[in-house]
């Protein structure tokens, strides 16, 4: 069995733990990937794809995409459809399920995709999806907050796509930034669909690091965990000395994973309860 800190199965019981939600995630109902998307944009750009992933990544070929095409507009539209295939049924996904059962009082997630959201709707869960300044007067106690912290297909403004719009969310100062501030800093927090080397993840690991040494008390900053499928003993280490605790599968397999830890999660809370 997966090793898992009673800590975490506990603050799961008492509804005190946000979740970070990556691509990982919704990779395994079959969405294109990162690298599928450069793929696309590279193709139409008339590019080498397998040359430029050696010195660049997703945000730089967005951004130049944007610069010859004179818009990410069909690419967002291409990415929309592709996202939400009619063939996936939310139902049949053991993961999505079981992250609803778990009930994470607040859910931020990095992706553009509306699977989080179709799950609650599928197993009829109350969420709020908060993309923008207007959905945070939105908020309901008790009710489930699915934070779209890089924007959602329903509103163009709030998607972060290009290199230009992701530097403009490092500013640290927007009202999802004020949110996550104030969300993050008396909680557990647990990362899962993340990799080490995604920028996502350090961006986010980035920000919440940054508002704990602003703040003073960064020695009582609250435990935070992320899942992984491959151990790195360096970047381990690497997070530990920032109070992120690695939890690494031991199943090879990324979707079978994640269902495994979801499933253990769900089980072992379900039981704190009951004790």
């Amino acid at each position: 069995m997966l090793y898992i800190k009673e800590d975490l199965i506990n603050e799961i019981r008492d509804r005190d733990v946000v979740l970070f939600v990556g691509a990982g995630l919704t990779i395994n109902l079959g969405l294109p990937s990162w690298n599928m998307l450069i793929d696309l944009m590279a193709k139409e750009l008339n590019l080498d794809a397998e040359k430029f992933k050696k010195s660049g990544d997703f945000y730089e070929l967005s951004e130049y995409y944007k610069l010859k095409k004179g818009s990410i507009g069909p690419l967002r539209s291409w990415m929309d459809v592709n996202f939400h295939s009619n063939k996936i049924e939310i139902g049949n996904s053991k993961i999505f399920k079981t992250l609803v059962d778990l009930d994470f009082p607040i859910i931020y997630t990095t992706n553009y995709d509306r699977w989080v959201e179709f799950a609650y709707d599928h197993y009829q869960k109350d969420y709020t999806k908060i993309t923008n300044i207007f959905d945070l007067t939105k908020i309901t106690g008790g009710v489930t907050q699915i934070v779209k912290f890089h924007g959602d297909f329903d509103d163009d403004e709030s998607i972060v796509l290009s290199e230009s719009s992701y530097f403009e969310r490092l500013s640290l100062d927007s009202p999802l930034d004020m949110k996550l501030r104030a969300d993050t800093m008396g909680k557990t927090i647990l990362f899962i669909g993340y990799s080490l080397s995604d920028i996502n993840i350090r961006y986010m690991l980035y920000k919440m690091n940054k508002y704990w040494s602003n703040s003073g008390y960064h020695g009582v900053k609250p435990k935070s965990y992320i899942f992984m499928v491959e151990d790195n003993p360096v970047k381990r280490a690497l997070l530990n000395e920032k109070g992120i605790e690695t939890i690494v599968a031991n199943i090879d397999d990324d979707r079978t994973a994640l269902e495994d830890f979801l499933i253990q999660l769900r089980e072992r809370s379900l039981k704190a309860k009951k004790d």
